[in-house]
């Protein structure tokens, strides 16, 4: 499924009844959207006004015509031209038809410049519409819908796969302009953010089709805001061997002036000067917590803390510890006293290599795969299992107990969350985010339907308990019924623990067997 996606191709697959019904209705959305996108494109020869601001940014009508550049009218109900059924709901369900007060229909982009934006295998699945002259919103974004989700897509990504391959990076700029006027300059590896900030699915899928991205953000005081959200929203997903870096263009100046007055060479040499996260990291942190006494020096290590904590490189993170100390005038290993309990993937990191002493797997060895990420997994593909099923809210002090924990109360709760957009946004800057998005990340990649979520939840669910209960954490009376089976194999364990001498259930004897 991953490589099919990398290389915009499908998996052929025999599929049953509720998944066909779900790729119907998502095949449906993007045909509609796709009529949408050839309508906005065929009404550009005739909208002069937004032809002369495309002439204006620089584009020739071939890089308008790659990036399927349109126009929508300033009217109230064009696209009823091209859908016979304008009332037809699905038109609102895509995102491109309102409903106000009275039932009053009308299209949501008008008098707009218009982005179709495309997921990695090539299908519109939404828009971005520019406007023209001094309106607000200057950018207008589809909604989230069910095939489109801003937070997980980017723009110009499948028109720019082969280039990043070429040139080994992707760049990452801030709106549609941006990518286009780059591209008109032959910097075609370019992508930009729907209108939000960088989110770690985000960098997560970069970072699958290249080892180095770099975020280019104008110099101005909102850019560097961007750039600092971009490296938290990065920090959980880096591996050693993958590169983030920061370009920050002079004030005043967006990608669009700034390749217009340097051409490509100029910009290339640019890139070639970006920040690595490591100096742009220890730099702002220092910049905001001098360390010119004793103090500062305190407050910089304090600040760093949690950041490098969350860093999923562990060779990564001891260097920039190590600089830390430098700066701090400390030895390493004092500085690494004070570090909190590891959040993020650094605790992860910590709890598989206890585990691998406890259980005397090598090092680098998998291990199992864990009932809990199986468990949120399935939650996220459809948070309202959790209120139709009897979940543990594990208290372990692992990062996914923890995440699990958290997850099951905010969906199980009456009125909590059930959907997964709902969910994301909710648990957005906790620290369970990371272990959130790999694992919606991972559901993705594995294609899992809510059926199949279903059944593994409903699975990991009797396990767990089953695993508990053996384990003396819970008696057999408390939590989910377990199956028959299951039921059998835990008196069975019972009566053998009762039989050792001096054994009694949970009792010493008990785990020695």
């Amino acid at each position: 499924e991953e490589l099919a996606r990398d290389a915009g191709l499908e998996v052929p697959r025999v599929e049953r009844a509720d998944e066909k019904e779900r790729r119907d209705e998502a095949a449906d959305a993007t045909e509609i959207l796709l009529a949408a996108a050839k309508f906005y494109r065929a009404q550009l020869k005739d909208a002069p006004r937004a032809i002369e601001y495309l002439k204006g940014r620089g584009l020739t009508g071939a890089v308008a015509a790659r990036f399927g550049i349109g126009y929508a009218q300033d009217a109230w109900q064009p696209l009823a031209s091209t859908f016979t059924h304008y009332d037809d709901p699905a038109l609102d369900a895509a995102g491109l038809v309102v409903s106000g007060d009275g039932g009053k229909r009308y299209d949501r982009f008008r008098d707009r410049v218009m982005f179709p934006i495309h997921d990695t295998r090539g299908r519109v699945i939404g828009f971005g519409g520019r406007v023209i002259g001094d309106g607000e919103p200057k950018y207008l974004n589809s909604p989230e819908t069910a095939v489109f989700s801003k937070g997980r897509e980017l723009y110009g990504l499948f028109l720019a796969r082969s280039a990043i391959r070429d040139a080994g990076m992707v760049v990452v700029v801030e709106g549609y302009m941006d990518v286009v006027a780059l591209a008109q300059h032959g910097i075609e590896y370019t992508v930009a953010t729907l209108g939000t900030a960088t989110t770690p699915v985000h960098a997560q899928k970069l970072f699958r089709m290249t080892d180095t991205v770099v975020f280019c953000f104008d110099g101005d005081a909102a850019g560097r805001k961007a750039a600092w959200r971009a490296l938290e929203n990065t920090l959980p997903v880096l591996t050693d061997g993958k590169n983030a870096r920061f370009l920050f263009l002079p004030q005043d100046q967006d990608p669009d002036d700034f390749v217009r007055q340097r051409g490509k060479a100029g910009f290339e040499r640019a890139l070639e000067g970006a920040v690595p996260l490591s100096e742009y990291l220890i730099g702002e942190l220092a910049a905001r917590h001098p360390p010119v006494s004793a103090e500062g020096r305190a407050a910089l290590v304090n600040a760093a803390r949690p950041l490098v904590a969350q860093i999923g490189a562990p060779v990564l993170a001891a260097l920039i510890w190590k600089a830390l100390a430098d700066i701090a005038g400390l030895p390493e290993t004092a500085v690494r006293a004070f570090l909190p309990p590891a959040e993020g993937p650094a605790r992860l990191a910590a709890a598989e290599a206890r585990e691998r002493r406890g259980s005397g797997l090598r090092p680098g060895a998998r291990r199992a795969p864990s009932l809990e990420r199986n468990m949120i997994a399935a939650i996220l593909v459809k948070p309202d299992l959790a209120r139709t099923i009897e979940l543990p809210r594990p208290d372990d002090g692992t990062p996914e107990g923890n995440a699990l924990a958290a997850l099951v109360a905010a969906c199980a709760a009456p009125g909590g969350l059930v959907s997964t957009p709902a969910v994301m946004q909710w648990f957005a800057d906790s620290v369970h985010e990371p272990i959130l998005v790999d694992l919606l990340a991972l559901a993705e990649d594995q294609d899992l339907t809510p059926e199949q979520a279903t059944t593994q939840l409903r699975d990991g669910a009797e396990r767990w308990w089953l695993r508990a209960k053996m384990s003396g954490t819970a008696s057999l009376d408390q939590g989910t019924p377990l199956s028959d089976e299951n039921t059998n194999k835990l008196r069975q364990l019972e009566w053998i623990r009762s039989a050792l001498p001096g054994g009694k259930p949970g009792g010493p004897a008990g785990e020695a067997a």
